[in-house]
């Protein structure tokens, strides 16, 4: 059993070079569309909860079920929610539709570049989005002293479970970028087929998180800038779950952070059941269920990636004949800009959308 491969590039322009440049200006500065959505708080099995971003058909942020225009709610300013969803919203589901779940990256939202890129592409060709908001980054804390993690298959599980629900006779489709792509890989091995989804795709997903792990705590450029950059937000986080939860984590220690493998190793490996961050690391990982996939699903890494070392990406002997590798030179970490200055974030949804509608 070997993987299919996509030779093709993506035709990231001359005026970018460089994985870093294009992961960084695709997230701060390319044009992209800015699309609200109507939210549904839904509460798990362990007493927390998840809010979901929907929009589609019959599914409008600025008006109610029942026509008339949906107020201003004040509490869900800073996100990219604009109104509740209500029961009516779900009364009549639709006989039959095309529906993709997006999960996203670490301290990712339904506001990231890529979440609104693909949100608002798929629902210009008549699909139900939404996009499943981890705990604790809907712009609202979660309950609980856990939060979540990369190798989380079972709320992926329980997600998949949920929106399938809301829509029954939809035709679903899944893509998890970076973190929650390794998330979805790793759920869609260990399901076999018993997922429900037609296809899905994974895009810069770091399947193998030791090398990736290494990569962002070791590095120059990954510990001064883009460990800086998610640590800023998560320490907060941490001190604020601290409160609540006394002796849950140590402060102290939390505000000395300056590497992903010291944050993983104080925090996320202990509170999820793992012994540190290099077993968290190890055991989450979704490379080594590859070739359990079963669903068609598109694994989609650029090259020069700066998170993730190009030696650590999977070859077609890795993998299920379910996937197609596509692993173009250049695009960066959830980035593949293309087009003329100030260039656009349509080569990835669009990707997605042909690896959905032909399986190319």
């Amino acid at each position: 059993m070997t993987a299919r491969i996509d030779p093709s590039n993506c035709p990231v322009p001359a005026w970018l070079p460089g994985g870093h440049i294009q992961t960084l200006y695709s997230a701060l500065f390319a044009q992209h569309p800015h699309i609200g959505f109507v939210r549904e708080r839904v509460d798990t099995p362990d007493g927390d909860f998840l809010d979901f971003d929907w929009i589609g058909p019959g599914l409008l942020p600025d008006r109610l079920p029942d026509g008339r225009i949906a107020p201003h709610d004040a509490g869900l300013s800073g996100t990219a929610a604009r109104r509740w969803s209500e029961d009516e919203d779900w009364a009549q589901p639709p006989a039959q539709a095309d529906a993709l779940i997006l999960f996203h990256g670490l301290e990712g939202s339904s506001m990231s570049h890529y979440s609104q890129a693909i949100s608002h592409f798929f629902r210009g060709r008549g699909w139900f989005v939404v996009v499943a908001n981890f705990r604790g980054c809907s712009g609202f804390p979660n309950r609980m002293a856990r939060a979540y993690y990369s190798g989380d298959s079972a709320e992926i599980a329980f997600i998949l479970g949920h929106v399938r629900q809301r829509l029954p006779n939809a035709k679903w489709h899944a893509a998890g970028v970076s973190l929650g792509g390794n998330a979805l890989l790793k759920h869609l091995g260990e399901a076999g087929d018993t997922t429900g989804l037609a296809a899905a795709a994974g895009v810069s997903v770091p399947m193998n998180l030791p090398d990736c792990g290494k990569r962002l705590s070791d590095t120059f450029l990954g510990r001064r800038l883009y460990s800086r950059y998610f640590l800023k937000s998560i320490k907060q986080k941490i001190v604020d779950k601290a409160q609540l939860f006394p002796g849950s984590v140590d402060v102290m220690r939390t505000q000395q952070l300056r590497s992903l493998r010291e944050l993983d190793d104080l925090y996320t490996a202990p509170m999820h059941g793992y012994r540190n961050a290099l077993d968290y690391w190890t055991r989450a990982s979704s490379r080594p269920l590859l070739p359990e996939i079963q669903v068609p699903t598109l694994v989609l890494n650029a090259r020069n990636d700066p998170f993730i070392p190009q030696a650590s990406l999977p070859g077609s002997r890795d993998c299920s004949d379910s996937i197609l590798l596509h692993q173009p030179a250049l695009g960066g970490h959830a980035g593949f800009t293309t087009g003329p200055f100030p260039g656009r974030l349509s080569w990835l949804p669009t990707r997605l959308a042909q690896f959905f509608e032909t399986g190319r």
